[in-house]
């Protein structure tokens, strides 16, 4: 929900995520191949599998650069009002005025609903 204190100069950090995944694609990839060339299995299979994360990281990146920007509304559009069409999930919590020991399940006058 939009709340209209939106900061009016907010950027998208896809291109700083961009660079941090090529960054982590260039350390993880060296790592893979020195961890085997080393002798090192199970360490270059974890740098294995820290990079195709890294690659599945930066492939989304690049969807959503690719994607290009979505519309935004502007400041002369208000906030958006909740939807009010259903009844609240539970009761609202008792008022300040409630007697000791009501829990907000009470109906009118505070009388409980019978026990069946």
């Amino acid at each position: 929900m939009r709340t209209g204190s939106e900061p009016i100069t907010a950027r998208s950090p896809l291109r700083m995520r961009f660079w941090l995944s090529v960054w982590g694609v260039l350390w993880t990839s060296a790592g893979t191949a020195l961890f085997a060339l080393a002798g090192y299995p199970g360490w270059a299979a974890l740098c294995g599998a820290l990079l195709l994360v890294v690659l599945v990281d930066l492939a989304v990146v690049v969807h959503r650069i690719r994607q290009g920007p979505h519309f935004q509304p502007g400041r002369d559009i208000p906030p958006y009002e909740p939807v009010r069409d259903r009844p609240p999930l539970r009761p609202p919590p008792p008022g300040p005025g409630a007697p000791p020991g009501s829990t907000g399940h009470e109906g009118p006058a505070g009388r409980r609903p019978p026990e069946r």
